[in-house]
């Protein structure tokens, strides 16, 4: 039963699955991944359909409209076990993860090395398309999943929450920035999104043990609640769901560094 799905669901375990009602596979690899090799059944959403669009902080949370265009389009149905994968590690799916937290869902799992893992273990694979039977879900948001700017400038200082900054050490430390300021929310932890990944493992999750080490190690304990930020909520999509992973209560700043980096009075530490 898909009831039964976790977290973070092998290639292998997924595979006899193919093609059950109850499953929604949901691919956000690049287009032209999706147009040559996807897994059979399999939904494709754009990473722009994920994100509000709008300049400064193109990163937030779409609106309801968006949301509910979204999930009508792909057919989603709040009785389906939904499994997200993509072609980078986990960025986009983590993000769409936390989209349906938002909206409620709580029967997802996301394919541990997404398509590069399916690929590279020789497992079935298609370029047919079979377009989805568009639904009209109700779709109601929580605000419980997002942190808000207000909400990360009452964390300022706060023992019990980290902030968790996904992005490059140089962004970080201010030596490479996207936004008018650069540098780092004062406080922030830095630990960048891609040694959450296992390079030499098909870009799956490190163990288990090891994030925990990991984020030990730079100051992120695990009685800490955490609010985790890029520079747009793209990165820091496996963050999230790395946070889930290791049973930490998480937020996502949907506005990150675009946001806190183009305002004027938002304070701002710097390592150069």
């Amino acid at each position: 039963m898909t009831n039964d799905l976790p977290l973070i669901l092998e290639p292998a375990a997924l595979q006899p699955l193919l093609g059950r009602d109850d499953l929604l596979i949901i691919d956000l690899c690049q287009p032209q991944n999706w147009r040559q090799l996807h897994l059979p059944g399999a939904v494709h959403c754009d990473a722009q359909e994920l994100v509000r669009g709008t300049p400064p902080a193109p990163g937030k949370l779409p609106s309801q409209k968006q949301l509910e265009a979204l999930f009508a389009r792909i057919g989603y149905s709040s009785d389906k076990h939904i499994v997200v994968y993509d072609d980078e590690g986990g960025g986009w799916a983590g993000r769409f993860i936390w989209l349906l937290d938002v909206i409620g869902h709580t029967r997802y799992s996301y394919l541990n090395g997404g398509l590069y893992a399916w690929y590279k273990e020789q497992r079935p694979l298609t370029s047919e398309v079979v377009p989805p039977t568009p639904t009209t879900p109700a779709i109601d948001i929580d605000s419980g999943p997002t942190a808000s700017l207000n909400d990360v400038l009452n964390a300022l200082g706060d023992a019990s929450i980290a902030i968790w900054d996904a992005r490059s050490p140089e962004e970080y430390a201010g030596l490479r920035s996207s936004s008018a300021r650069s540098g780092h929310i004062p406080g922030a932890l830095n630990l960048d999104w891609v040694e959450c990944m296992d390079r030499d493992n098909l870009l799956k999750l490190q163990p288990v043990a090891t994030l925990r080490s990991k984020l030990d190690d730079c100051g992120i304990s695990a009685d800490k609640h955490i609010i985790t930020h890029c520079q747009s909520h793209h990165r820091s999509g496996l963050t999230y769901l790395v946070a889930k992973v290791l049973g930490h209560s998480v937020q996502a700043y949907d506005g990150s560094w675009a946001e806190w980096g183009n305002l004027l009075e938002t304070p701002i530490d710097t390592m150069a």
